[in-house]
């Protein structure tokens, strides 16, 4: 598997060239309009982006990529506000890691976007640890056991899983399970995403499944049976 890395920082490119070289092949672009050639002639599997670049900014990247390509596109920043986040995945990044960050988090990010990437439609079931759903029957089993789902509580899990992997936004989950609707807010989608953790989660509050990216949205975590 071939990684980009897109850094202006010498020693950041340096270092993720260390750490990830024992198991992907990984190239380096130190401007914007380096990585867009880069990814244009080389086509990597995985763009590790930054977003302070020093000729285009790191969305605009994102945006331009978006146009012709879906390679997964992980952002590794030191910009930390929730709103930059939410700018970047919006923007159609696939993962967000802030600066400074632990290395088996990274590959652990790598590996999920790897297999989001491999999987472009979803098979009709998806299936984690214990908890199944058959997007094609529009059923959702836990142990085996069948669990009762309101519609709304279905369609929020649907999206999810077909974007296991990466972290979907506030707003893009509005926008997929109510339209885009202007009279729902972030309040509504925490309660449906609590009921539905009521149902699908040992413990709710420490949920193995639907997991809270803080201020950004959540992701559905692949486990393995």
């Amino acid at each position: 598997m071939n990684i980009l890395v897109v850094d202006d920082e010498r020693p950041i490119r340096f270092f993720l060239q260390t750490a990830l070289s024992g198991q992907y092949t990984v190239e380096e672009a130190e401007t914007g309009l380096e990585a867009l050639q880069s990814i244009a002639v080389h086509q990597p599997d995985v763009v590790l982006l930054d977003l302070g670049l020093p000729d285009i900014d790191g969305l605009e990247v994102i945006r331009r990529l978006r146009e012709w390509t879906l390679v997964p596109i992980i952002i590794i920043s030191v910009r930390n506000r929730e709103d930059e986040q939410v700018a970047a995945l919006d923007a159609g990044a696939d993962d967000y890691l802030t600066k400074p960050f632990n290395v088996s988090e990274l590959t652990a990010r790598i590996r999920a976007a790897l297999r989001h990437c491999a999987q472009p439609e979803i098979e009709s079931v998806y299936q984690t640890d214990r908890l199944s759903v058959n997007l094609a029957r529009r059923e959702v089993l836990l142990n085996h056991h069948r669990v009762t789902l309101t519609p709304i509580e279905y369609d929020l899990l649907r999206s999810l899983v077909l974007h296991h992997g990466r972290v979907i936004t506030h707003r893009q989950l509005i926008k997929a399970v109510w339209g885009g609707n202007d009279e729902v807010d972030t309040h509504l989608l925490r309660v449906n995403i609590s009921n539905l953790r009521k149902k699908i989660e040992t413990d709710p509050l420490r949920p193995r499944y639907i997991i809270t990216e803080p201020g950004v949205g959540y992701r559905i975590q692949d486990m393995v049976a």
